[in-house]
């Protein structure tokens, strides 16, 4: 199943998922993506092939993990599936073997658990508690500022603002120049995307940018006392003060990417939802108490980042096939988090849904996404704030979504709020 740019409709791509063969199946398509028609090729896998083998594509030979149970399975068994950059790292798309980016998340134990220990205190609950009167402030701030009854992209003026300032405090990075880093998460997951970077060179110049920018204020804060904030624990860390320039770059990306893409592509599909569904708008206006549900269904629905890719680093069998050493395993959490065996009317958001934190949006086991809580927080207090303020905000357009296969966002969603309350 080559990518293709022919525009089918999702029945189209319904019809032709569950009639062609399942080896031609090739999930991993960023047109797909683009377009938002994925899921019925998921679909077909998780019912006739949750372990499913693509012998041919522009990322090499991979195995398909599609089912709850099974992407459960190898998440929580770092012992056979490796996260390591040395063996590939975390994504389907290899890293070049002459620019690698090593980071805690593409490490494993020991290593992976020391440099996590060292930025955890960022998140913990006493320092989300501190962050909660800065985040609602900030918050209060952004939407008093938006339009009533004029078109404005909500990605750009409420999704971006409110994570890229969020992003700023977190690493105590100059907050005249946080627009800095919002390109710079931007870059780093968009090597293959012309649309952020045009080349390669490209890519690996712009990287290097943030590397030396990232290095000066390491150094100011290595010659300053312990602050609160991920610089000053990274330069100051037993396990990272001494991180060479690629491990070091490795783990602001991580952070950055972390802290900015994950949150604000939930922030703007929270929009989406409750504009697509208008009774469950209706349900959590009546319920203001649901925000908290809602908050992990709408992560669960989103599911921001697509996937997790791990190797084998021996022979093992995973849901009746036999997977080598060597063989890159992508645990599809987008497709895990619409298994109809675990989430009833999967494809729907539903605010009061009893399970809805049963969601693997922020992977599980040792690797279990860092800010998990904080991204929360940041959704909660959001919604909140615009209960508060508007009875509606009409999405005017589909939104236009990220052509990737990793980061599953949007660039541009144009909205309109009719009134204040």
């Amino acid at each position: 199943m080559a990518d293709t740019q022919t525009l089918l409709s999702l029945a189209e791509h319904r019809e032709r998922a569950f009639s062609m063969p399942l080896a031609e199946i090739h999930p991993a398509q960023p047109s797909l993506f683009q377009q938002d028609v994925m899921w019925p090729y998921f679909e077909r896998l998780r019912r006739d092939a949750p372990v499913h083998l693509t012998q041919d594509s522009q990322f090499g030979p991979y195995w398909s993990v599609t089912s709850h149970e099974a992407i459960m399975a190898v998440d929580t068994n770092h012992q056979d599936f490796s996260s390591s950059f040395e063996h590939g790292g975390i994504v389907i798309a290899n890293t070049p073997a002459d620019f690698p980016l090593p980071m805690f998340i593409a490490m494993d134990p020991p290593v992976h658990d020391v440099q996590r220990k060292t930025v955890q205190p960022a998140v913990s609950p006493v320092a989300l508690k501190d962050y909660e009167p800065l985040i609602r402030e900030r918050t209060n701030q952004v939407l008093d500022e938006l339009p009533i009854g004029e078109p404005f992209d909500w990605v750009e003026r409420v999704s971006v603002e409110l994570t890229t300032m969020m992003l700023a405090t977190l690493f105590g990075f100059p907050f005249e120049e946080r627009k800095k880093l919002t390109r710079w998460s931007d870059v780093a997951t968009g090597k293959n995307n012309p649309a952020i970077c045009e080349s390669e060179d490209q890519w690996r110049m712009e990287l290097m940018q943030c590397l030396q920018y990232f290095n000066e204020l390491r150094e100011k804060a290595a010659a300053s006392p312990p602050a609160p904030n991920l610089i000053s624990m990274l330069a100051h860390g037993e396990e990272t003060r001494n991180l060479s320039g690629p491990e070091f770059l490795g783990n602001i990306v991580l952070l950055i990417v972390g802290g900015n893409d994950t949150t604000r592509n939930s922030m703007t599909a929270s929009a989406l939802a409750l504009d697509t569904w208008q009774d469950q708008d209706a349900k959590l206006r009546a319920s203001p108490d649901l925000i908290g549900n809602f908050t992990s269904e709408v992560i669960r629905w989103q599911t921001p980042l697509a996937h997790m890719r791990r190797t084998a680093v021996r022979d093992v069998e995973l849901g009746g096939q036999q997977i080598r050493k060597g063989d890159k395993v992508v645990m599809w959490y987008l497709s895990g988090n619409r298994d109809a065996a675990i989430f009833d009317q999967a494809d729907k958001v539903l605010v009061d849904r009893e399970n809805a934190r049963r969601h693997i949006a922020f992977g599980f086991g040792i690797h279990r996404c860092v800010g998990n809580r904080l991204a929360e927080q940041q959704i909660r207090i959001l919604w909140e704030e615009v209960l508060k303020r508007f009875p509606q905000i009409k999405v005017l357009a589909p939104p236009d979504r990220t052509p990737s296969v990793f980061v599953k966002g949007y660039t541009k969603m144009m909205v309109e709020i009719p009134q204040r309350c």
